[in-house]
């Protein structure tokens, strides 16, 4: 798992909702450090989670990803709010 790859998940899966680390379905829930901090999805592990099983508006992608695809894309979301998008 990397982050690179993770870029690519990102782009095919999660960008309609999330361009730009935004929140466009719930304008609250955004990738940004400080939302991800504030929701208590700012780790690995925890996003992982959230991808995995979904939450609300967000659909799980466990199916639909492999196990490795989804902690790609969590290293990249969180590299991503750690250099603030």
């Amino acid at each position: 798992a990397d982050a690179a790859a993770g870029g690519k998940v990102f782009n095919a899966n999660c960008a309609a909702c999330h361009a730009s680390g935004g929140g466009q379905i719930n304008g609250a829930k955004t990738l940004k450090k400080n939302a991800l901090t504030a929701n208590g999805k700012d780790t690995v592990e925890a996003i992982v989670a959230q991808v995995t099983n979904g939450k609300g508006a967000m659909p799980a992608f466990k199916g639909r990803l492999s196990d490795d695809q989804i902690q790609s894309v969590a290293l990249y979301v969180l590299d991503k709010a750690e250099k603030g998008w």
